[in-house]
């Protein structure tokens, strides 16, 4: 496989000898997925999401154990439902020159909440019941019921308010009071931002090709790229005295979910014989290339509500055939499973290894491969016994309600499986009511430690972060959840 990626390499390095050197003035990151947005209360997608971070400044941010921290505001709980939050002295000022200030934060929520606004993040808000500004550095919350975590839901960037009542095109020309403001977007995969600290223009390249991104990074066309690349094109990258590399431990979590209303997937045994059928440990060292950790919850143990405790489901092939002969499955009469996963080269190699190993037990998989717009409309339909997804950038432990609650099947929420459990919808309930954080923190670990046990998913690991530049930028630093704020710092030198 790695001669392989090689030979790839070679052929597309002859292919390209004919072109030219690019510019070298501005810096330039190369991207698998180019932004959809750059309006922050429409941004889902990881490259705007992260973008966005770069062009405006949110009340709050979150540190290295994903607890919420100040950003644009400080704040103080006066009652179980009013928070007062104030505005500090940095980022106050708008790319137009005009200043931030309460109403504007006002303003953004005001619109986020707005059903005519239609913004993805209203669900995630809806227990603000009203706002209050006080002066122009102070703004008032009163929610609904009380929420001991809703300081960390406002992480959306702050728009300027009179660009939100004359519907300013904030989705291609955004306007906010980040480090970047937005220079241009001549064409659908070039898009320039300027770093306000030095004058630095920094160019953001689509291109969707894993070997053709690494061949532009080695012929200086661009100057940096994280993350999407296969192991093997990242161990040869390591190897080239041109580049520099980092890597991260990440938060991204993988997983094999299930669907609970299948007369096969939905029997526990089997789920866990599948569970002690797959070899993470080997899956990481010779397809990962060692740039994961196994898995054992969501959150990663380091998260504030995360589960240090918790096992890694070890690798047990008698034990998964045992577990299949109490669900009267033998050699004779094996399950037969269909094993959905989009038709990446990568994602087809890694449910190819999944698929021996499961068959190795007695378990006969199916692969189905489709494009990543028919799968995952698949995987949210329904129409599946089981598949391969991971969970990206996750912060807020409230993703155990989105994921899990019986309420929140789809299209309400991203219970995918339709996992139906009392005692799983009970945990998340007292979790969200509990009166300060430590005690929210230990409903969700007896609640990872029961998901563990109930399997919706078999969690695989939590993939590493991975940069790789030319040798001469400098400064940049990988973050937990994958976001692009090195680039405040990275310069050429």
């Amino acid at each position: 496989m790695f001669s392989s990626i090689r030979l790839i390499i070679l052929v597309n390095v002859l292919l390209l000898s004919g072109c030219g050197e690019a510019p070298r003035d501005n810096l330039r990151f190369g991207l698998s997925s180019r932004p959809v947005t750059l309006d922050p209360r429409y941004a889902t997608d990881a490259a705007s999401t992260r973008i966005n971070r770069l062009l405006y400044r949110r009340l709050v941010d979150f540190d290295d154990a994903f607890k919420a921290i100040p950003s644009l505001a400080s704040w103080e709980r006066l009652a179980p439902t009013r928070y007062r939050f104030r505005l500090g002295t940095e980022g106050r000022t708008f790319h137009d020159g005009s200043r931030l200030g309460a109403r504007d934060v006002k303003a953004t929520y005001d619109s986020l909440l707005a059903p005519k606004t239609a913004s993805p993040h209203r669900s995630s808000l809806e227990n603000i019941e009203r706002m209050k500004v006080i002066d122009d550095d102070t703004v008032e919350f009163h929610l609904r019921r009380p929420d001991v975590l809703f300081p960390g839901r406002l992480v959306v960037g702050i728009l300027p308010a009179p660009g939100i009542v004359s519907g300013h095109p904030f989705h291609s020309r955004p306007l906010g009071s980040g480090e970047f403001e937005f220079l241009a977007w001549p064409e659908e995969g070039v898009l320039r931002l300027g770093r306000l600290a030095d004058g630095q223009t920094l160019e953001f390249v689509h291109v969707p090709e894993p070997t053709v991104r690494a061949l532009k990074l080695l012929r200086g066309e661009i100057d940096m790229l994280q993350g999407d690349l296969p192991a093997e094109l990242v161990a040869w990258l390591a190897e080239r005295p041109e580049l520099s590399l980092q890597r991260g431990q990440g938060s991204g979590f993988a997983y094999l979910g299930f669907n609970l209303g299948d007369p096969l997937t939905g029997q526990l045994p089997l789920r866990k014989a599948i569970a002690h059928a797959l070899d993470r440990p080997a899956i990481i060292r010779y397809l990962l290339r060692g740039a994961a950790r196994p898995a054992s919850a969501l959150l990663p143990p380091d998260h504030w509500a995360g589960h240090k405790e918790l096992p890694v489901l070890a690798h047990e092939p008698a034990r998964a055939r045992e577990l299949l002969g109490t669900a009267g499955f033998d050699a004779a009469h094996p399950p037969r499973i269909s094993y959905k996963t989009s038709s990446d080269p990568f994602r087809i190699r890694l449910a190819t290894v999944i698929q021996h190993q499961l068959a190795a037990v007695g378990i006969d998989v199916r692969l189905q491969s489709y494009d990543w717009g028919t799968f995952y409309g698949d995987v949210k339909a329904g129409r599946f016994q089981m598949y391969s997804l991971a969970w990206i950038g996750i912060q807020m432990p409230d993703i155990f309600r989105y994921a899990f609650h019986s309420a929140a099947m789809p299209p309400d929420g991203a219970n995918r499986g339709r996992l139906q459990n009392t005692r799983v919808d009970r945990l998340i309930e007292a979790a969200e009511v509990a009166p300060s954080l430590e005690q929210q923190a230990a409903y969700y670990r007896e609640l990872q430690a029961l998901l563990l046990q109930e399997l919706p998913y078999v969690p695989l690991w939590y993939e590493d972060n991975v940069f790789v530049s030319r040798r001469e930028v400098q400064g940049y630093r990988l973050a937990r959840d994958g976001n692009y704020d090195g680039l405040k710092q990275a310069m050429r030198q």
